[in-house]
């Protein structure tokens, strides 16, 4: 494995040629470098054109020659007062970087490196020619690097060396050719933003200890109210890990508006509760039950029709059969874009039978009462400023990781019309994806019609299974295709897109765009390898 520094990391194609019409080429991201300060831009300079040269401060068409580093100093002294152009890692270890006595220089020196190996991977994720994933078996990782934990420290040549490890095996999420979750791309602003909420390294307890974290997620929460509708932007709220998170808080607030006594006397004090969802919701609902001592058996699956919407009629029928059985309906969470199918449920027509039943529909929540535990070492009463931006006590966890200032920034440098340039373009991709594959040979929609969202499903037809007939035996052997074209995907790195089962549908491609990089060209690289890969099938 190379030292830090050493050109690890190579630009452009894999035989070095570069792409004359990628942006990516190593001299117009020299260029960008140079705009680095604290010598970072001339050191990527010196990678990308893969020696030790060192670029232009300005102008001039091609890069000037520039002597090589310094060779590292052979010192063991502790700590090392070394420049940075002489710091040697392998004498280095955790101790000598800040807080230690004299660890400002290596410190600097070290961070430094690690941002060379950051800046480096960020530039090949764009890289077209470069592999979305360098696949290995769990067994083949866990043998060829030694991952354990040692009682004995190691330096800092080998924790680089690690990151640098880390990241060859990572998957590039911010690759154009990676469709493989709803959360890909990478957004430089909320690179940024992450790395500073790290640097940060606060929590959302209080206002005391975020302050600038806490005003942020007010003002975000109370933007993101106001755009749904409500007025002034009222009501409440806080960033969860996750949607699995905020699926649990609906029913505990659901729970606890019903029955609020089941906060102190816990699911004895209450009656057989329900919650009703869609047969397509996330499968959190069901975990949030199981958690909350509700139990699984209590969430009852509403049927969805062919486009996966949940069907009014058939909420209210089991809405009247529960409560014939003398259990409560308390909750009918409703959802904004299913995973799978991207499908919207009619949201009017399920609140008004909520309304007419007078039962919890997933909006919002009294979260603070629900909650709220007054741990008093946290959440005084008597401190010197509004109470209400302490949040913590809203949260089930303690601890709560600063969530909102990567939204923010990003929101901030895009705009709201920036937010809406984007989801209009993973919606264009999306329908030009159906268009090119609908009457496309070898191909088959799981659903009729245009896309609700971003979400496309299909499946691929090798020729071996065109000529037989729509019956078992062919369903079967079509469950073994997505699997098998996925495998050679990852094996061979050059794209990835994920697939499942629903219902009685056997596997299928379910392809949600939401990749800033995307563009029509990957598209149809994407139906084009698919094919490649699975023609023989």
């Amino acid at each position: 494995m190379a030292s830090p520094g050493s050109g690890f990391w190579s630009f452009g194609s894999e035989d070095g040629s570069g792409d004359p019409e990628n942006p990516g080429t190593a001299r117009a991201w020299c260029q960008v470098a140079q705009k680095f300060t604290g010598g970072i831009g001339n050191k990527l300079c010196a990678l990308l054109y893969g020696d030790a040269e060192k670029a232009a401060e300005s102008g001039g068409s091609e890069p000037p020659r520039a002597t090589s580093r310094k060779a590292a100093c052979s010192c063991n002294q502790k700590p090392c007062s070394c420049s940075k152009a002489d710091v040697n890692y392998a004498f280095l270890h955790a101790t000598d970087l800040l807080p230690a006595c004299d660890g400002e220089r290596p410190t600097l020196a070290f961070l430094q490196d690690v941002m060379d190996i950051l800046l480096q991977y960020v530039v090949k994720s764009f890289d077209r020619s470069t592999k979305v994933i360098d696949f290995h078996y769990p067994n083949e990782l866990l043998q060829e690097y030694n991952w354990e934990l040692a009682d004995q420290p190691q330096n800092l040549e080998e924790i680089l060396m690690h990151c640098q490890t880390t990241l060859k095996y990572a998957i590039k999420t911010g690759h154009p050719r990676y469709f493989n979750q709803l959360s890909t791309g990478l957004d430089m602003v909320g690179l940024a933003a992450d790395w500073l909420t790290s640097t940060a390294n606060t929590n959302m307890f209080t206002y005391e200890i975020a302050p600038v974290f806490v005003l942020l997620e007010y003002v975000t929460l109370k933007k993101m109210r106001e755009i749904i509708g409500w007025p002034g932007g009222s009501g409440d709220g806080i960033f969860s890990p996750g949607g699995a998170i905020s699926n649990m808080y609906a029913m505990l607030i659901a729970r606890f508006k019903m029955f609020p006594e089941v906060k102190e006397k816990g699911m004895a004090a209450v009656p057989r509760l329900i919650a009703f969802t869609s047969e397509h919701s996330h499968f959190s609902l069901k975990k949030g039950a199981a958690a909350l001592g509700i139990g699984t058996d209590s969430v009852i699956l509403i049927r969805c029709d062919e486009r996966g919407k949940m069907i009014p009629s058939d909420l209210e029928r089991r809405i009247l059969e529960a409560k014939q059985k003398g259990f409560v309906p308390f909750l009918v969470s409703a959802t904004a874009g299913t995973t799978v199918y991207g499908a919207f449920d009619p949201l009017l027509a399920v609140a008004d039978i909520c309304k007419k039943y007078k039962i919890w529909m997933h909006v919002d929540g009294l979260m603070q009462s629900c909650n709220q535990m007054h741990a008093s070492y946290l959440f005084q009463q008597d401190k010197h400023y509004d109470l209400s931006y302490d949040t913590g006590d809203k949260a089930l966890q303690c601890g709560r990781h600063v969530d909102v200032f990567k939204l923010w920034l990003m929101w901030r440098a895009k705009g709201t019309t920036g937010f809406e340039a984007h989801i209009d373009k993973c919606l264009e991709l999306a329908e030009y994806l159906y268009n090119i594959i609908k009457n496309r040979e070898g191909y088959e929609m799981v659903f009729d019609g245009k896309p609700q969202h971003t979400n496309v499903c299909f499946w691929y037809v090798p020729p071996s299974l065109r000529v037989l007939e729509d019956n078992e035996e062919r369903m079967s052997r079509l469950s073994k295709v997505a699997p098998v074209i996925k495998a050679r995907m990852m094996e061979y790195g050059t794209t990835m897109v994920s697939y499942q089962p629903l219902g009685d549908k056997v596997n299928f491609f379910r392809m949600v765009i939401s990749n800033p990089a995307a563009t029509h060209q990957d598209i149809d690289f994407l139906i084009e390898e698919i094919e490649r890969l699975g023609q023989d099938l």
